[in-house]
């Protein structure tokens, strides 16, 4: 199937435009997505304001693709660690400024996610269709707590729906999202579509390199409850220690069990993010000083040996060969997010086998089968310890629910069904099908564009200067 659509479709010039391709859900999606066009004969070129070769997918690293960066060092991430959105619109805005001088019109498709900002930038330039991938709105995800929050944050809000809207087509990671966008950007009249991200198959089927040093110091005995985020607070994995504290705390099960036990927290962690620092730290403390348990950190990059004795190991940051191996041989992995958009976490466990336990709510809905492939349920750590127990004690079958998981994400999230799918939007995309819709006409669309335009300038020279 795959080669008729290559011999059927023209190869196309591809740009994708992310910020950061550091380790993240967002960023495998976009990895995985040029890898799998380039497989089917697409040209494939990453641009990105940040690629630190130590804190990335190999993809990205080895020379599977190309990877050009701009304005990494001339626009920081934060000043003073405050006006995170600003900074990364305008870096957004120096990389597509880079892109248009260098390579104006030589794309067809300009492969845009995260943020929407440069959309009206490049239709304004280039002849190139514009395709966003919205993982979910930032509007969402930003706090609106206070007024200076809300002061903050109001035209950046109005500028992202606008911005948005003259995508010439916009896609999203989940169900779940798609309601989320349409209730939070009103004025696009048409539903996104919905493109779950996949998962590199081929990828996970590789044999885990045990002579790896980073793999050889996680090496242990012990069955392991795995919880794999990035290490920030939305993500919630407290839930994960409270949970597998009070399997020991609320004689959940016998002590020689529970001593046969370790939770290892891993994900993406970079130390230039104050948030990862400053939630790692209060995640040990919790474990540490609230449990009693036995803690140890691996900071990216070290192959210190982890003591036998460790009940907590958190993992900052790990390369495909930890990954591997911890999904692997996890007797159970915990996705602790709620409200998730999407989450990859669970999808990667159910193809190695693992039995996921995800909270009921957000994508990990559309994604785990409920006694099936793993449990969802209300995330709370009494229920979760539970839910812990019943796998790990056997009480479930933690093998059939493994099974059951491997066919399930091979049959709904390969890279092949993706590619598929992003292939036949991408045809359709680049001849002109499906305009992105607005309530506005476009005379009252333009106006609104460059008001929004001014305003974010004025905003921009305020804030900045």
């Amino acid at each position: 199937m795959a080669g008729d659509k290559l011999n059927t479709q023209a190869p196309l010039k591809i740009a994708f435009i992310h910020p950061d391709l550091g380790i993240g859900g967002a960023e495998r999606l976009v990895v995985d997505a040029a890898v799998g066009l380039q497989e089917r004969g697409h040209q494939v070129v990453m641009y990105t304001s940040h690629h630190d070769k130590n804190h990335c997918f190999e993809e990205t690293r080895d020379g599977t693709l190309e990877v050009r960066v701009e304005g990494d060092s001339i626009i920081p991430r934060t000043i003073f660690g405050r006006f995170y959105i600003l900074c990364a619109i305008l870096r957004q805005f120096h990389l597509c400024i880079s892109l248009l001088r260098q390579q104006k019109d030589t794309y067809d498709v300009l492969f845009v996610d995260q943020l929407s900002a440069c959309i009206p930038l490049l239709k304004l330039f280039c002849t190139s269709k514009v395709f966003f991938y919205c993982h979910f709105p930032d509007k969402k995800l930003a706090r609106h707590d206070t007024l200076i929050q809300r002061i903050y944050r109001a035209p950046v809000d109005l500028f992202e729906e606008y911005t948005t809207g003259m995508a010439d087509t916009v896609v999203v990671n989940s169900n779940f999202t798609a309601g989320v966008f349409k209730r939070s950007f009103p004025s696009i009249l048409k539903s996104p579509r919905t493109l779950y991200p996949p998962i590199n198959l081929e990828a996970y089927d590789k044999e885990v390199d045990i002579d790896d040093p980073r793999v050889k110091i996680l090496i242990t005995d012990r069955k392991l409850v795995v919880s794999i985020n990035r290490f920030e607070r939305k993500k919630a994995i407290d839930l994960a220690i409270h949970a597998f504290a009070k399997l020991k705390e609320d004689g959940g099960i016998r002590p020689e069990i529970f001593n046969s036990m370790r939770l290892i927290v891993g994900g993406g962690y970079d130390p230039r993010v104050t948030e990862n620092v400053e939630y790692h730290k209060e995640l040990n403390k919790l474990a540490q000083e609230t449990y009693k348990l036995k803690t140890f950190t691996l900071m990216p990059g070290s192959t210190e040996l982890v003591p036998t004795d460790s009940q907590v190991v958190f993992l900052c940051s790990f390369n495909d060969s930890q990954r591997g191996y911890l999904l692997s041989h996890a007797t159970v992995v915990l996705y602790t997010p709620s409200n998730e958009h999407f989450g990859i976490t669970p999808v990667e466990a159910m193809y190695a086998r693992a039995p996921v336990i995800a909270a009921n709510n957000g994508g990990p809905v559309e994604t785990v089968k409920h006694n099936v492939t793993g449990l969802l349920l209300p995330p709370t750590p009494e229920i979760w310890r539970d839910g812990i127990k019943s796998i790990a004690t056997a009480e479930l079958d933690g093998r059939k629910m493994g099974e059951s998981g491997r066919k399930h994400a091979q049959e709904r999230f390969s890279l092949t069904a993706f590619v598929d799918q992003l292939e036949d939007i991408l045809d359709e995309l680049v001849s002109g099908g499906r305009p992105t819709k607005h309530y506005y006409d476009n005379v009252e669309y333009g106006v609104r564009i460059a008001i929004a335009v001014v305003v974010f300038g004025l905003y921009v020279n305020y804030w900045w200067l």
